[in-house]
């Protein structure tokens, strides 16, 4: 039961990232782009910062439920006098995972601390250039997200 509960939350974390992640690149900032550059940057600093603290959460809680499903089964495997050898797909998973909690936490807290200080000093090309930064390293991230939806779901 546990280990549903688990994953239930982990798959819940991983829905809302990587959701959040295709509505701002493929509808949000579409529709912002008619706007001038001040209140068009204004509002998705606004959207962003809500965003990427939900992000932060989300990805610890995808981080430290991965890990305990992995220790858990690792645990019982060993308990039961057998050797655990991790499935491919679950290492796949894990280092992909990984390296999108790295390149979000280079969107968080370099990237967006540069468009932080560039939109409060209303510096609207190195908001832009920050932004746009932002953007292509989201959609990497999203990228990744999805092949690891697809793995998981083709091999597991």
């Amino acid at each position: 039961m546990i280990f549903s509960a688990l994953k239930l939350v982990h798959v819940l974390a991983v829905i809302l990232w990587v959701g959040g992640m295709a509505f701002a690149h493929f509808f949000l900032r579409p529709s912002v782009q008619a706007l001038e550059p001040p209140v068009r940057l204004r509002l998705l600093h606004a959207v962003m910062k809500r965003f990427f603290s939900v992000v932060l959460w989300a990805s610890l809680v995808v981080l430290a439920t991965g890990l305990w499903m992995i220790g858990r089964t690792a645990k019982e495997t060993v308990q039961a006098g057998l050797a655990f050898n991790m499935p491919l797909d679950w290492t796949i998973m894990a280092t992909l995972g990984i390296v999108m909690i790295l390149i979000f936490g280079h969107i968080r807290f370099a990237l967006f601390k540069r468009f932080t200080r560039a939109v409060a000093a209303s510096e609207w090309p190195a908001a832009g250039a920050a932004m746009a930064s932002i953007r292509s390293w989201v959609f990497v991230n999203l990228c990744i997200g999805i092949a690891i939806v697809c793995v998981t779901l083709l091999m597991g």
